[in-house]
C-alpha cells in the first residue's frame, strides 16, 4: 500500500502546530469567531472554520473536542476580554461620581467598538444561554464586573453622593443596556428610523445620554 501524498500546505501546518501550538489556537479561535458571528452555531461549520485557519480540522478536534467546545472557547475569550479591559481602567482612584462616569463611557466605548462581542452575546441568547451555563470559567469571570461597580456605588453612598438602596448588579446591567442596543439594534432602527445609531455625532449623543440615564439613577 502506498503512502498518502503530504501537501505541501499541511506540511506547513504540521509545522506550524509543532512550532507554535498556541498561535495556532489562537489562529483557530480568530477564525472560529468570525464564522460563529457570521452564522451563529448551528449556521458554522467545522469545515469552513479549518479551510480558513493555519491548521486541520482533526487539530480543531484536539483542541477544543467538538464544535460547541470551539464555540464555548470564544465565548470565553470574549468575556475575558471585556472583563480584562475592565479591570485596566483603575477605577478606585477617581471619585465615585467620576468614576461611575467613567465606567459608563467606557462600557459603552468597549461595545461601539468591538460588535463581534455583542453578536456573539444575541447567538448566545437564542441558544438559552446553554453554553454559558456549561462554561466552567465564565460565571467567575463576569462576577468580577459586579464588584468594580459595587466598589464605586459604595463609595459613592458612604460620601452621601448616591442613594443607598440599589443593587450593584442592576446598576451593571443599566450600564451593559444602553451600551448595548446601539450595536444589537443597529440594522433595525436604521430601517425603521432611518437612524444610523453608530454615526459618529449619533454616539457622541447617545454616549452622553448613558452616562447622564446612569449618574441620575444614582444621584440622592
Amino acid at each position: 500500500m502506498t503512502s498518502p501524498v503530504i501537501t505541501t500546505r499541511e506540511k506547513r501546518r504540521q509545522a506550524s502546530w509543532t512550532q507554535d501550538p498556541e498561535g495556532v489556537r489562537r489562529n483557530i479561535l480568530e477564525v472560529a469567531r468570525a464564522e460563529f458571528v457570521e452564522n451563529g452555531l448551528s449556521g458554522a461549520r467545522v469545515d469552513d472554520i479549518a479551510a480558513k485557519t493555519a491548521t486541520s480540522k482533526r487539530m480543531i478536534y484536539y483542541y477544543f473536542g467538538d464544535k460547541e467546545g470551539l464555540y464555548r472557547a470564544v465565548l470565553e475569550t470574549m468575556y475575558e476580554g471585556i472583563r480584562s479591559f475592565e479591570r485596566s481602567l483603575d477605577l478606585g482612584s477617581l471619585p465615585p461620581v467620576e468614576a461611575m462616569a467613567r465606567l459608563a463611557e467606557a462600557t459603552f466605548d468597549y461595545h461601539v467598538e468591538n460588535p463581534d462581542f455583542v453578536r456573539m452575546v444575541m447567538v448566545e441568547n437564542v441558544h438559552h444561554a446553554r453554553n454559558l451555563k456549561a462554561s466552567r470559567t465564565i460565571a467567575g469571570l463576569n462576577s468580577s464586573v459586579v464588584e468594580v461597580t459595587r466598589g464605586i456605588y459604595e463609595r459613592g453612598v458612604a460620601a452621601g453622593l448616591f442613594q443607598p438602596g440599589l443593587e450593584p448588579l442592576d446598576i451593571s446591567l443599566t450600564i451593559s443596556a444602553l451600551s448595548i442596543y446601539n450595536v444589537s439594534h443597529r440594522a433595525t432602527v436604521g430601517q425603521v428610523f432611518g437612524y444610523d445609531m453608530c454615526e459618529p455625532e449619533a454616539l457622541a449623543r447617545r454616549r452622553s445620554m448613558t452616562v447622564a440615564a446612569v449618574l441620575g439613577m444614582l444621584r440622592r
